[in-house]
């Protein structure tokens, strides 16, 4: 048996009862032990956003499946295997939310014994930012600003700091994140919504910003994000908004200051051959692990909520509610506890 979280219609989350794959050729066959929800992504799949597919925009169609950064164990190997062995601890990307999946070998990364299931979790996750960074081609030193601290904005500033930007702004409306934020290495942090908030964020950067990692997915936080700007700034659409129903004055904000702004969606990146800037998933998820591993990130302090999968439906319904949603990861190992 296969237990697995299925969004069955809109805002309708079921456990379902699945069989336990069989891995190809090119596949290992991982126990899952802790998934994490990456709330922006799997809000829209819950709620049916028509645009939750950045090159498929229209209807959306159910059942539909989250969870797509995980960790745990391998059982099986496919023939054509060679990297990994039943036994090994992995880290995963593109899985489910579910008790065991099939994954390819090239998407398991091996884990040493020093870095937690909780931390491998984050690794999928933390390769947004770190390729939305390295394509801002920021340079130690450079003043930066993540917009948005939900998961994407809170590992950002954790690698903004390991990569040496310097200060670092964290924003967001919620207290408590920019208290996080403030302990995983940003020098300040700001509420967006205070009257002299780009008054205040160009001050401290300096005269403004180098590098801006804008994750709420809001045009309104582009637009406030492009008004602390420093000339020929980079912006990393990391968290870009699904709906175009706003407007920005490009002239002014963009084309006159010279701002470059990057499309960061993680599948716009190379399949082979890391490059400079231009890293692919296996070789970013790679270098997580070992920075982790070192101790230059701390993944472990950002997990706020461990549950039971069997609780999924309560929590999926918190996040179709809430605009502020923590850091949630499902542990898989408590189903037998239910």
């Amino acid at each position: 048996m296969n237990r697995s979280i299925y969004f069955t219609a809109p805002c309708v989350v079921e456990i379902l009862d699945k069989e336990i794959p069989t891995p190809a050729a090119d596949e290992v066959l991982v126990k899952i032990n802790r998934t994490t929800i990456s709330a922006g992504t799997e809000r829209a799949n819950l709620i049916g956003d028509p645009n939750v597919n950045s090159t498929k925009p229209g209807s959306v169609e159910f059942p539909r499946r989250g969870g797509y950064s995980a960790a745990g164990t391998v059982v099986a190997v496919g023939a054509d295997v060679t990297s990994h062995k039943v036994g090994d601890r992995v880290a995963c990307s593109w899985t489910k939310h579910a008790e065991y999946f099939a994954v390819r070998e090239s998407r398991a990364y091996k884990l040493p014994d020093s870095v937690s299931d909780a931390e491998a979790a984050l690794v999928h996750i933390a390769t947004f930012p770190m390729a939305a960074i390295r394509k801002c081609r920021l340079e130690i030193g450079e003043s930066a600003i993540v917009m948005g601290l939900g998961v994407l904005g809170i590992l950002a500033v954790e690698l903004l700091h390991a990569a040496g930007a310097a200060p670092i702004i964290a924003v967001d409306p919620v207290p408590e994140k920019r208290e996080l934020a403030l302990k995983l290495g940003a020098d300040y942090a700001l509420d967006p919504f205070a009257p002299d908030f780009a008054d205040r964020a160009r001050e401290l950067s300096g005269g403004g910003v180098k590098v801006a990692i804008e994750v709420t997915g809001k045009g309104q936080g582009l637009d406030m994000v492009l008004d602390c700007m420093a000339r020929f700034g980079r912006v990393a659409l990391l968290g870009c908004t699904r709906s175009s129903d706003f407007s920005i004055d490009y002239y002014r904000k963009v084309h006159g200051p010279g701002i470059t702004l990057v499309g960061a969606h993680t599948d716009a990146r190379p399949k082979k051959e890391s490059s400079n800037g231009w890293w692919t998933e296996k070789d970013d998820a790679e270098a997580i692990i070992k920075l982790i591993e070192l101790g230059r990130l701390n993944f472990s302090v950002l997990v706020e909520e461990v549950a039971s999968p069997i609780d999924a439906p309560a929590i999926y319904d918190r996040l179709a509610k809430s605009p502020a949603f923590p850091i949630v990861q499902f542990d898989w190992t408590k189903l037998e506890e239910k």
